[in-house]
């Protein structure tokens, strides 16, 4: 594989504006979800037992253990963890030295700690491969605040090659989890009739996707299987052409499910892991960027590597026609298609490629490795050269063990494969299975919904008579509402609604505790369901009833004459969901005390320190802002200023000034060096940047940049020996 040195600045750009998303998104929810009035009072989690601080942190590893002693109970401790958080990935995403390992490190200790209290409305897998690729950034990313430079760095292309492999993981076990589950839908390629209707919250365009041929909509399940199956094998391909090819369709699929549902970051995420496919060259054309001649191939080699590419995706493209038996029908004007193979093949299929792509996985990371170590050969000087090896060594052992407790949640999707891996290796996974370092993921494992979309509707009244729906902002509810467009934004509470509907509620306490909230009339639980209270119909005085029905729900069609209808959705009543209740209603009294919702004591005293009133005149601010124009606006922000600090850069080369510190004066050289550095720092830095090949190289293992000054140390150092 080529040079990574601009994939992996747009990585760890990507990352930082990931983290800024999570952060904020789930900043603005922290009062309605975890606060002393919320659903899930997080200050239950923290029992101080006697025990040791340190104790305290090894049993669950989070930072709120440290709020007493910062004067903050331990609701005002989250939100200012979180705006913590937020500030730290907002600088990181404007300053590039600030993507810094360090950073990370404190990017992602700040998200477990929220995670270890979050409960039911943080146990997604998004928020699981945002703890394992933010574990990953910290070993990709430089040490530029302890070394003080961004330079290249030998072992960069071992650590992220952890990054391609966990895109691998991700995607490989993603389209297996839908078959080993023997969904009738997957396996009679209808489960995209369903999907777009089912979906926890849908887009505007899901309706209309929802309205193609089935013969269409059974093609995009056979196009998914490949996508996510046969196309994954090829992320480790020598060929660069195939890697490329690979990257594309994943983005295609990532940007067509962005388009469609409301995944939060998810998506976003996967698609900065898909940055680990690319190398400089691919970066450069689409930069329109001189390329290194070293890069140009004979016309005999060049030929030979389009031979064997076409053939590799000819049998691709063969093999998805004889699996999903592809056929063209002229008449109906549509390609037919359905499952060639069984269950049992596909059991033995994955029993047989399991241990291969283990194999496959040990291959190309050794290549990574050996690769790594020739270039710290070539370096320079003997203490430049021995401390690359330092580095090479210790991020070589890191990668090494990363791969190999990653062998454990990988191999869950076969279940005789686990138990043939080295008991030393399960039992470093349980080690640190606590910190989340590494994940099982299977996404959409069973369709929902075949019998309709289930929905649950809450209803209030202040008689017992007339009872008035209570809508949610992005949830399906009104029939006329039109579907939203949250993303990234990630409404917890809405998507734990989603999965209430499909058992009873007594499998989703919390829904418990919501109806005892709306009950009190509990603001922050109001703004989770409405963020301007005015439109929660009992926003002046909370009901006197509560009840809950289920419906299911179905889009709409279109009319015979081919206009739209007036109303998004069609429901027909199921059953009864949570019976009547109000406050003191001995039914509701006994499922707190079930459920351990009850109060037995009333919260600790608000604590008011100087960081207390801090973070609650911060919350005062933002109170009554959308959550997605909150995000957006500060994305948006922040990708600005980084194109213009870019087009600033660019618009220096094309006056014919190729360094700034060619037109400073001798005094300011110092001065203008560090600004020129500042400037890689954004989005932009790849425009009209290309890293001599030489430098990419030759460049010390810990970031320093071969620069004349550093050639002269080094003379220096070899004069002396």
């Amino acid at each position: 594989m080529g040079e990574t040195v601009f994939p992996r600045r747009m990585f760890l750009w990507c990352m930082a504006a990931i983290y800024l998303v999570a952060f904020v998104s789930l900043y603005v929810q922290i009062p309605g979800l975890y606060g002393n009035d919320g659903l899930l009072p997080a200050r239950k989690q923290l029992r101080f037992s006697g025990k040791s601080l340190g104790e305290q942190m090894l049993d669950s590893p989070t930072l709120l253990w440290l709020s007493p002693h910062l004067g903050l109970d331990t609701h005002t401790a989250m939100e200012l963890l979180c705006l913590v958080g937020a500030a730290l990935s907002l600088a990181a995403t404007l300053v590039a030295g600030l993507r810094d390992s360090v950073v990370f490190f404190c990017l992602w200790a700040l998200y477990l700690s929220m995670y270890q209290v979050g409960q039911v409305f943080l146990y997604f897998q998004w928020d699981n491969l945002l703890l394992e690729t933010g574990f990953l950034t910290i070993l990709v990313a430089p040490m530029t605040l302890i070394r003080g430079s961004r330079a290249v760095s030998e072992h960069d292309r071992i650590t992220f090659w952890l990054v391609r492999w966990l895109l691998f993981r991700l995607m490989f076990a993603s389209g297996v989890v839908k078959l080993t589950s023997r969904c009738p839908t997957w396996w009679g390629l209808t489960a995209m009739t369903y999907h777009y209707e089912t979906q926890c919250i849908p887009t505007p365009l899901a309706w209309f996707a929802h309205q193609l041929p089935v013969w269409w909509q059974k093609l995009s399940v056979a196009g998914t299987f490949t996508i996510e199956i046969a196309m994954p094998l090829l992320f480790f391909s020598p060929l660069r052409r195939l890697r490329l090819g690979a990257f594309y369709l994943q983005a295609l699929l990532q940007v067509l499910i962005i388009l469609s549902g409301n995944y939060n970051f998810f998506n976003l995420l996967t698609m900065a892991l898909c940055l680990s496919l690319l190398d400089d060259r691919h970066v450069r054309f689409w930069l329109r960027t001189a390329e290194d001649s070293q890069h140009k191939e004979s016309k005999l080699s060049s030929w030979l590597w389009y031979i064997l590419e076409i053939a590799v995706l000819s049998l691709v493209i063969i093999g998805a026609i004889v699996c999903f038996d592809l056929k063209v029908d002229m008449t109906a004007r549509a390609i037919t298609s359905k499952m060639a193979f069984t269950y049992h093949h596909f059991s033995h299929f994955l029993k047989s490629v399991i241990f291969p792509c283990v194999w496959v996985g040990v291959l190309s990371l050794t290549c990574e490795i050996l690769v790594a170590l020739y270039r710290c050969a070539r370096v320079s000087g003997f203490l430049r050269r021995f401390w690359s090896t330092l580095q090479w060594t210790v991020f070589a052992a890191a990668a090494v063990a990363m791969f190999a407790i990653s062998l454990v949640p990988f191999t869950y999707i076969e279940y005789d494969s686990t138990s043939k891996l080295w008991p030393e290796v399960r039992r470093a996974y349980t080690l640190v299975d606590r910190y989340q370092l590494v994940n099982s993921y299977g996404l959409f494992r069973r369709m929902t919904g075949v019998g309709g979309r289930p929905e649950v509707v809450i209803e209030g009244s202040n008689d017992g008579i007339s009872w008035t729906e209570i809508d949610f902002m992005y949830k399906p509810g009104n029939l006329s509402a039109p579907p939203p467009m949250v993303t990234p934004h990630q409404p917890r509470l809405d998507w734990q609604m989603w999965f209430a509907a499909l058992g009873s509620h007594t499998q989703a306490p919390w829904f418990t505790s919501l109806v005892h909230r709306l009950l009190q009339g509990k603001t922050d639980v109001i703004e989770l369901i409405q963020t301007d209270v005015t439109r929660y119909p009992f926003h002046q005085q909370p009901p006197a009833y509560l009840r809950a029905h289920r419906y299911r729900y179905w889009f709409t069609e279109p009319k015979e004459d081919g206009t739209y209808p007036q109303r998004w959705w069609r429901r027909v009543y199921s059953d009864e969901f949570y019976p009547v209740v109000h406050l003191g209603h001995p039914f509701l009294e006994n499922m707190l005390q079930q459920h351990g919702l009850k109060e037995k004591s009333p919260p600790r005293r608000q604590l008011n320190s100087a960081v207390a009133r801090a973070v609650r005149w911060v919350r005062a601010q933002v109170s009554g802002v959308p959550a997605p124009t909150l995000i957006w606006t500060l994305v948006g922000c922040s990708a600005t200023l980084c194109l213009l600090l870019a087009l600033a850069r660019r618009q220096r080369h094309a006056t014919g000034i190729s360094d700034p510190k060619d037109a400073a004066p001798p005094d300011a050289k110092k001065a203008v060096d560090e600004d020129y550095e500042e400037e890689e720092g954004c989005v932009g830095e790849k425009e009209g940047e290309v890293e001599d090949e030489g430098e990419v190289e030759d460049g010390e293992n810990g970031g320093e940049d071969v620069t004349d000054d550093d050639e002269e140390e080094e003379e220096e150092v070899e004069s002396e020996e």
